[in-house]
């Protein structure tokens, strides 16, 4: 079912057993996983179906660290969310990420990677996505053309992407919540408030503001906060009338460890031997699944490193390849996609080009683009200013920072690259100047995968994170977010599957608390 949420009466009171707040790609995974069920979910997005300027400039903030895109375009506030414009990248997070690594700060998930996997496999069709398989003997048995390079694998391996069509959540998944019995939609509903009781212990409702200043309840068992990584600590620090630092807030954990995935060119591959690449490249909207090269588990314990991955991809006809701090940062539109396909050399768009032996011997220059996790660093955090929006909600003050590991790790990733592909005489590798400057010195170009991560991370214990291992906000009975802010550590992959898996895993716990 669906409401427009401006049609209601000022004062008015809704009630359900599981409220959610915010339809993207968490939410609208979770409210699936209730259709048909006894419950009655209320769903609240604060957008409509379309963007819309005033809505989206809710999201405008301060950014005070290093450089960032402006945060209003970086994540969309309407149905299906930041879904509107993502790439399709999938992959899920390796074991090493939820290990605690003891060179890595504040590192270790209270659960394990196998625990994830029933729930990356049911995440696999919400995203369009094929089996759930991401071994390389899996995909070679369906076209012997992906042939790996032949490394050392006690060195180097190959972590594998799937890629969704991308997937749009809002246009997928409109018709089966607004035609839901038990799932009720309401669009322009802008949460301001989580109304906790008075010993701050659970909480009671929340409030929803419109642009005209009238405002109604919505009164619930369970609470779900999926409003993205940013909003999410957004709400929970403004939300102080029973708790003067925010909600779950007691040992000032919530919006620190801020994780964004680094990426960016940072070298030049130049083959001197023909060599298939078929396994390592992307055509965009035409491969389905494709290989990046990564240190193994071995040799990051060795190396005292992140996980980080290097893709090759076709660099530009003229010049070097760029980040994207370097490019003019894109307008949020409708349908908006970050995708490099019409700026590729026209003998690399085709399913076939840049992948035979031919064309390798006639372009054999690849640029080298890392993909790596930033250590958890508390400095690097998200706040609330005393700048308010339209809704007298503070607007979110940012601080982006990065540590020597990030840089050392990025350098030691590129640095094994070349040597092997030196050792098997593929060719040489050539760095850029900054990765070989000292740790502390980065350069302006540095650049994030657009993935807002952390900032309300899953620990057991409540001094070092914000949710339990089931994405409960530590201190309350009844709160839980969903979302990559609750990541304890990034790792290389893309966030949407984990996010995805990890809502499903939500549904099924709130499910089972309801029987």
């Amino acid at each position: 079912m669906h409401t427009d949420a401006r049609t209601l009466p000022t004062g008015h009171t809704l009630d359900g057993d599981v409220c959610i707040v915010g339809a993207g790609a968490a939410g609208i995974a979770l409210a699936l996983d209730f259709i048909g069920r006894t419950e009655r979910v209320i769903l609240l997005e604060g957008g409509g179906f379309d963007r819309e300027d005033a809505l989206q400039s809710l999201y405008r903030g301060e950014i005070v660290g290093r450089p960032y895109y402006p945060l209003e375009a970086a994540r969309l506030h309407y149905f299906g969310g930041t879904t509107g414009h993502w790439g399709g990248y999938c992959s899920p997070l390796d074991d090493i990420d939820f290990e605690a690594r003891p060179w890595v700060p504040e590192s270790g998930w209270p659960i394990s990677r196998a625990i994830l996997d029933p729930f990356y496999a049911r995440a696999h069709p919400l995203l369009d996505l094929g089996p759930y398989a991401y071994d390389v003997p899996h995909w070679q048995q369906r076209d012997a053309r992906r042939e790996l390079l032949p490394l050392d694998r006690t060195v180097l391996q190959e972590k594998l992407w799937q890629f969704s069509a991308p997937t749009r959540f809002g246009s997928k998944f409109h018709d089966p919540i607004v035609q839901s019995p038990n799932v009720h939609l309401y669009t322009h509903a802008n949460v301001v408030q989580v109304v906790a009781n008075e010993a701050a212990s659970a909480i009671e409702a929340v409030t929803v503001r419109h642009f005209d200043g009238s405002e109604f309840t919505v009164r619930a068992k369970w609470f779900v906060l999926a409003c993205s990584t940013m909003q999410n600590v957004r709400l929970l620090l403004a939300s102080n009338a029973r708790a003067a630092a925010g909600l779950g807030n007691q040992h000032d954990q919530v919006g620190r460890c801020f994780m964004e995935h680094i990426e960016m060119p940072g070298g030049m591959a130049h083959l001197t031997r023909a060599q298939s690449m078929y396994l390592y490249a992307h055509d965009f909207g035409v491969t389905t699944a494709r290989a990046e090269l990564r240190l193994t588990d071995a040799q990051q314990r060795d190396h005292q490193v992140l996980n980080a991955t290097v893709a090759l991809e076709a660099p530009p006809e003229q010049g070097e390849a760029k980040s994207t701090f370097e490019l003019e940062p894109p307008d949020v539109v409708e349908g908006f996609r970050r995708d490099t396909r019409d700026s590729l050399p026209s003998d690399y768009r085709s399913a076939e080009g840049a992948h035979d032996a031919a064309s390798i011997k006639a372009r054999p220059t690849f640029s080298l683009m890392i993909r790596q996790e930033q250590a958890p660093n508390p400095a690097s955090r998200v706040t609330i200013g005393r700048d308010v929006d339209a809704l007298g909600v503070p607007r979110v003050r940012f601080d982006w920072q990065l540590t020597p590991l990030d840089k050392r790790s990025i350098r030691t990733l590129y640095t094994n690259v070349g040597r092997e592909f030196g050792r098997l005489g593929l060719g040489r590798v050539q760095l850029r100047d900054w990765l070989l400057q000292d740790d502390a010195q980065w350069p302006a170009l540095v650049s994030g995968g657009w993935h807002d991560i952390g900032g309300t991370r899953m620990h057991a214990d409540p001094r070092r994170g914000v949710v339990d291992a089931d994405c409960r906000v530590h201190g309350l009975a009844n709160l839980f977010l969903a979302g990559a802010g609750v990541f304890t550590t990034a790792g290389a992959a893309n966030p949407t599957l984990t996010i995805v898996a990890l809502a499903l895993r939500l549904g099924d716990h709130l499910r089972a608390r309801a029987v």
